[in-house]
């Protein structure tokens, strides 16, 4: 199993950083964990195109998760060779933001069928909104989903990918809870956004601060891996954004609590397990 830091950015813009994307390869099973600003760019920088997507899950709608899933539908669609679907699972209100999203581009569909000859059809999608305790298959792996609290914002989940002895959890945003600690337990590696919260405290914005209660800090993520028993941690969606030279720094904050593995870098970042 291969996890893949597509995008380890966050809702502020940075040259350095994709928005929130973690790929998930095992065998022939491809999943795209959320779809933030920039995700096909690094997708093709990893070697996947949009076709080899198995489906794409959705941790929750909040925007910066979201903001180029209207790309990747549209980039699936284009390039597929043949007509597939594109399979699509998030909490629920994931159909009704597909179904915009739909209405958005429906001009450009309308446009690609007219111009194409072998492209007569508007995309294939096959939505799914799941809840806590849903569990599917996605070819030979198991998918788990489990609660995530990320209040105001809700519902919100996270998925666990159980494939060939492997498992890996991607806990999207939140604080520590009990369903994303038993979702992590005995796991191989859990990928968790974080935030320095002895940063964010420095910078004098209300709105900024307001992140603080509902956000993971590095050391709260180590102490969720280390409750759950898990062998990797891994750190993305970085707020503020790591500057190079501070991945020392970050990783000592997770070492407090947590003995593991620990991974954290730039985009396109990987783990093998």
């Amino acid at each position: 199993m291969r996890i893949t830091l597509l995008g380890t950015g966050s809702p502020i813009p940075d040259p350095r950083r994709a928005g929130p994307s973690t790929l998930v390869r095992s065998g022939q099973v491809t999943l795209l964990a959320d779809a933030g600003r920039g995700v096909l760019m690094r997708l093709m920088a990893a070697g996947v195109v949009p076709p080899m997507l198995s489906g794409v899950l959705v941790t929750h709608l909040h925007s910066d998760h979201i903001t180029d899933l209207n790309d990747v539908v549209t980039t699936h669609w284009v390039m597929s060779p043949f007509r597939q679907p594109l399979r699509i699972w998030g909490p629920p209100g994931i159909r009704e933001t597909v179904d915009g999203m739909m209405a958005m581009l429906a001009p450009d569909m309308r446009y690609r069928i007219a111009h194409h000859d072998d492209l007569n059809e508007p995309p294939l999608l096959e939505v799914t909104e799941v809840a806590p305790g849903d569990v599917f298959t996605v070819g030979t792996a198991t998918v788990t989903v489990g609660a995530t609290d990320h209040r105001p914002v809700e519902p919100t989940v996270a998925y666990r990918i159980d494939d060939d002895g492997r498992s890996v959890v991607l806990g999207g945003d939140g604080v520590p809870c009990d369903g994303l600690d038993a979702l992590c337990l005995g796991a191989d590696a859990y990928v968790q956004t974080v935030i320095r919260d002895d940063l964010v405290k420095l910078v004098p914005s209300a709105r900024l601060q307001d992140i603080l209660d509902y956000h993971s800090t590095v050391g709260q993520a180590g102490e969720t891996a280390t409750r759950a028993g898990v062998r990797h941690l891994v750190l993305t969606h970085y707020v503020p954004s790591m500057q190079p030279g501070q991945e020392d720094e970050w990783r000592a904050f997770a070492a407090a609590s947590f003995a593991g593995n620990i991974v954290l870098g730039d985009d396109l970042t990987d783990l093998e397990i």
